[in-house]
């Protein structure tokens, strides 16, 4: 049996999660297919067709299927879903809107946020194990599925990003779906920011809420963000006293991120905060407090006040 991977995209490009959910498709064995549900999404579904890895690109195209509501997209997987052993989702705001929707039609059990395909396979000869962190992160549990269709969402930052050229798949029309009319598209705000996106980013500067306000926040952490060209994150406790807004959190209820570097200044590390972020390849941590959970995860710390030791920092820089 083929894979299916759900492309996230903007129907001119496939986002970056697409990659990483491409390779854990590939290490699920069989045939990759993606599938690009989008309106005037041809470009999209180009681009889809040069992934390394992919064997086919199914493209629906339909007013209905342009801003990817829930039923709409849903139901254009479910049209094909009997092709597949296993259908996969990034595990982004959008993946984890559709897959839910998608296994409760199935009558299957949904697999959230693999970050590894492991052994046994089962009868198909395809992946039927695999591993996901519970616990916030503190513990790994190893779920073996025996279910005929397995839905599965993707930790992004649990696998590497496939290869977005280099790939010559051939790219088939499927016939769209109708709208389900159970949802409309009323508008969206999107914030514009010249920084990396937080998911994205090889480099990122959070704040906690040791800063103290908005207006710290910026007056410290922006020069290092600049400094090193970083995406700006931050703590939830940050977060919900308005230093910083909703979409730079990161942790267990905000954004996982894996980028190069990540540096933390005055964020004590409570244990939502290092699921969102212990994956990093190098931590760097700023704090006046010793014993400071931050310091458990960190590569290189700094016991001091981060309204000394930041500004110190971007004049070395």
């Amino acid at each position: 049996m083929s894979v299916l991977v759900i492309a996230e995209h903007d129907n001119a490009s496939i986002k970056g999660a697409t990659l990483n959910t491409v390779t854990a498709a590939v290490a699920c064995g069989g045939d990759v297919h993606v599938l690009v549900a989008g309106h005037n999404a041809g470009a999209a579904a180009q681009a889809a067709s040069k992934i390394a890895g992919v064997a086919k690109v199914i493209h629906a195209d339909a007013p209905g299927l342009e801003h990817g509501l829930a039923e709409n997209v849903a139901a254009q997987v479910l049209a094909i879903a009997s092709n597949y052993s296993h259908i996969l989702f990034p595990a982004t705001a959008s993946g984890k809107n559709v897959a839910p929707r998608v296994a409760a039609k199935l009558d299957v059990a949904q697999i959230s946020d693999i970050t590894k395909v492991t052994q046994p396979q089962g009868a198909s000869g395809t992946a039927d194990t695999f591993e996901r962190p519970i616990y916030a992160g503190n513990a790994i549990a190893t779920v073996q599925s025996q279910d005929a269709v397995k839905i599965i969402t993707v930790r992004t930052t649990g696998f590497d990003a496939a290869a977005a050229t280099g790939g010559s798949a051939q790219v088939e029309t499927a016939a769209a779906t109708a709208d389900a009319g159970k949802s409309s598209f009323v508008g969206s705000e999107i914030a514009k920011s010249d920084r990396p996106e937080l998911t994205a980013a090889k480099i990122i500067v959070s704040g906690g809420r040791a800063l103290g306000s908005k207006e710290k926040f910026d007056e410290v952490m922006t020069p290092l963000a600049d400094k090193l060209g970083a995406a700006l994150g931050a703590s939830r406790a940050a977060v919900d006293a308005g230093y910083a807004p909703n979409d730079w959190q990161v942790g267990q209820t905000g954004k996982i991120v894996a980028p190069q570097l990540y540096v933390a200044a005055g964020i004590s590390g409570a244990i939502q905060h290092l699921a969102g972020m212990k994956d990093s390849k190098v931590i760097v941590a700023i704090n006046k407090d010793p014993e400071a959970p931050i310091f458990s995860v960190a590569d290189y710390g700094l016991e001091a006040d981060l309204f000394t030791a930041v500004p110190e920092l971007v004049k070395a820089l």
